[in-house]
């Protein structure tokens, strides 16, 4: 389920939750202690509401906002009449456009696969969905999705991190800045530099950095389960030395040097 958006200045809620000290070279870590830890962890996951880049399309997927190639910079919104237009970006460092963030609502779009496609649709802020008519004029008044509801994300050909947005008649999503203001439109015939866009989302919903958060939480082990492993009572440095190859990824190489320690010491 996607939570209420913050934007930076919003006060954050004080959490009440009591801090647990973390400390995987501990022997006796209890397995209390190891529930609690994984569990704040996967909490900390799931709060990141930070804004990241998406990389290839297979990252695209929650609030999203769509930066355009404009100067100055400004990113594809929608009023509560389903008008699609542009609005300028105040969130960034330095006037950085790879660091933008929302400021409002209205520039978000919650981006979600059409089942059984390789298509996307992006929901607005007021529930409905971004579409493009037979004219090339963007909108985003329909309830559901339906052809002109989805899109095809395009990484682009000669641009890291940047996409195209195609739609379902093969035209794609344009910045037309000729004209004052710039206008949205979904008609150009060809790649170019005016339908490259780039893509930023919420980091909680990019599959390679919530893959490395639960990697994280999966290094994490009690003694106890050491000990179940094992088979044996183990000696402190033995709990340190499994639980820093956790760490650092020869886990199974060092679990079998002190299970064969174990069996030699039993009949020494």
């Amino acid at each position: 389920m996607v939570k209420a958006l913050s934007f930076k200045g919003d006060k954050k809620p004080k959490s009440r939750k009591r801090k647990v000290p973390q400390d995987d070279d501990d022997p006796d870590a209890t397995d209390s202690k190891q529930l609690a830890t994984t569990t704040t962890a996967s909490a900390a996951a799931e709060e990141d509401d930070s804004w990241v880049s998406a990389e290839a399309t297979g990252d695209v997927s929650g609030p999203v906002i769509f930066v355009l190639p404009t100067e100055p910079a400004t990113c594809i919104a929608c009023d509560a009449n389903g008008k699609v237009f542009p609005i300028a970006i105040e969130n960034m460092v330095d006037g950085d456009p790879t660091t933008s963030e929302p400021h409002d609502v209205s520039q978000v779009w919650v981006a979600n696969r059409v089942a059984g496609t390789e298509s996307f649709g992006f929901k607005g802020h007021h529930g409905r969905y971004l579409g493009c008519d037979k004219f090339g004029m963007p909108h985003a008044t329909s309830e559901a999705i339906s052809p002109e509801e989805s899109w095809i994300v395009i990484e682009a050909p000669d641009q890291a991190g940047a996409f195209c947005l195609q739609t379902a008649r093969e035209k794609f999503l344009t910045i037309d800045d000729d004209k004052a203001p710039p206008e949205v439109r979904g008609d150009a015939d060809t790649i170019s530099f005016s339908t490259t866009f780039r893509i930023r989302m919420q980091a909680r919903f990019k599959p390679r950095l919530k893959a490395n958060k639960e990697q994280k939480a999966q290094e994490k082990i009690s003694r106890k389960e050491l000990e179940d492993v094992v088979g044996r009572r183990l000696e402190d440095d033995e709990v340190r030395k499994l639980k820093r190859a956790r760490r650092e990824g020869n886990y199974h190489e060092i679990l079998l040097d002190v299970k064969v320690k174990g069996k030699h010491d039993k009949y020494a």
